[in-house]
């Protein structure tokens, strides 16, 4: 906590500000809205569990396939540039704070996530390692706004679900992402944030994108084969 405390004081006196996802407001706590949390969760959790399990097989695929480290990151770098150029989606290369802020605000297109999914997931098999996390921020928080509608909530509110959740599932952090949605959105989201990380949690199976973690106890009494 020191740490935390400390890096962010010293960002902030670089004149580094936090990017602000407004939640205008929260629904009741209802059984209907609970039961959609969960579904929700739970969509959350197959999408972490399916890019954890892409990058993992795309990565020893390519490996297979190109085992000069250096000429996958030249075939996969170059093939995602002349992808964003020919489709123009440009949105979906770098960190996407832009899209992450738009899902807050309003209807976005419904495949972002999966676009984004896409390109992050082809970057990480190619060899460029390191952006897992803001990308899962995005994944989570368009998903959450394509999911909004069909759950009859606000975009906002599933947004900023998506946004925390799909990374609990994909990283096995679900009390983590609950704390930091209180943090990024205020207390009102804690049980809401917690039910969906929890399910996100149980779904996205005993593995994640992180290969040195280690799941101490199964998250079932039949361990995921």
């Amino acid at each position: 906590m020191t740490a935390a405390v400390v890096a962010d004081r010293v960002a902030l006196l670089w004149g580094v500000h936090h990017t602000a996802y407004p939640i205008p407001e929260f629904p009741s706590v209802t059984l209907l809205v609970l039961i959609s949390v969960v579904l929700a969760g739970l969509c959350f959790g197959g999408a972490g569990r399916l890019f954890a399990a892409a990058v993992h097989g795309g990565t020893a695929a390519f490996r297979r396939l190109v085992p000069y480290a250096p000429l996958r990151a030249l075939a996969g770098g170059a093939v995602i540039a002349l992808a964003c150029f020919l489709f123009s989606a440009q949105r979906y290369a770098g960190l996407g704070i832009p899209g992450i802020v738009a899902a807050f605000h309003g209807p976005v297109p419904a495949y972002d996530f999966a676009a984004k999914g896409g390109f992050t997931i082809a970057a990480l098999v190619s060899g460029f390692k390191g952006g897992e996390v803001t990308p899962l921020f995005y994944i989570g928080a368009t998903l959450g706004n394509a999911l909004a509608p069909l759950l009859h909530l606000p975009f906002a509110f599933v947004a900023g679900l998506g946004f925390v959740a799909v990374f609990a599932g994909a990283a096995n952090v679900p009390i983590a992402c609950t704390v930091m949605a209180m943090e990024l959105f205020g207390s009102g989201i804690g049980l809401f944030a917690g039910i969906a990380c929890v399910a996100s949690y149980l779904v996205s199976g005993h593995a994640g994108i992180y290969r040195a973690q280690r799941i101490g106890e199964p998250k079932h009494p039949v361990r995921d084969r």
